[in-house]
């Protein structure tokens, strides 16, 4: 299924606390800006979990590799599982080359975050699922949602399973969604997964009143689903 909680153990992970009511909702602006996201990101975790660590542009440091993520969240289950997110907004799309570059980012990630010492996890007997999860989360907007579906066999071939030395970790590719709710409801809408982007079940998953579903409605047709 391509529609999930954004931090369920099976589905997506938690988040820090910032000044205000967590549970005012909060209009995010139209041109999506990463901050934007960020915050977004981070009031869900503040709401939906006890406590978890969660850190802003977190840089990373392994085998001569440099990065810096959007998001970094460590939340205890009470053995320490992670979510490591990269977020990509309009400018975020545009500034990039293109879907290879963006992905080269993500797959650094994936490789290198939890090489460094810093963030390193080691197996537990009590930890149930993935240690660590990788997410590359795009706005809902009719740009990313364009850049996504003209390059949707490359975001699609990202595989869920993977490992970081010993830990099982998994990557996902999705839309953000109920960026205008509380923040316990915001979720992600995969396409990596089995329902890859354009695809019946991924189209099903969108709730009708959406961002995402709204964005959907302004690409052209023929570039959600060139087959038609």
């Amino acid at each position: 299924m391509a529609r999930m909680a954004f931090c369920t153990p099976v589905d997506r992970n938690g988040g820090t606390n910032g000044e205000g009511g967590l549970n005012r909702r909060r209009r995010v602006r139209r041109d999506m800006r990463e901050d934007d996201l960020a915050t977004r990101v981070v009031d869900h975790y503040a709401a939906a979990h006890d406590d978890p660590a969660v850190r802003l542009e977190e840089p990373y440091d392994a085998e001569g590799r440099r990065g810096v993520v959007d998001v970094y969240v460590r939340r205890r289950t009470p053995e320490p599982v992670d979510a490591v997110i990269e977020l990509k907004s309009d400018a975020a799309v545009r500034r990039a080359t293109g879907a290879n570059e963006v992905l080269r980012q993500f797959r650094r990630m994936e490789r290198y975050f939890h090489a460094d010492d810093a963030h390193r996890l080691e197996p537990k007997l009590g930890r149930d699922g993935p240690a660590a999860r990788y997410l590359l989360l795009f706005g809902p907007t009719p740009t990313c949602v364009h850049h996504v579906a003209t390059n949707r066999t490359l975001y699609g071939s990202v595989d869920t399973a993977g490992s970081a030395g010993s830990v099982t970790t998994e990557s996902v590719v999705a839309f953000l969604t109920g960026l205008d709710g509380d923040p316990e409801d915001l979720g992600v809408i995969s396409m990596n997964g089995d329902a890859t982007f354009g695809s019946r079940a991924f189209l099903d998953a969108v709730p009708d009143d959406s961002r995402l579903a709204e964005s959907l409605r302004r690409v052209d047709d023929d570039v959600i689903d060139p087959e038609q």
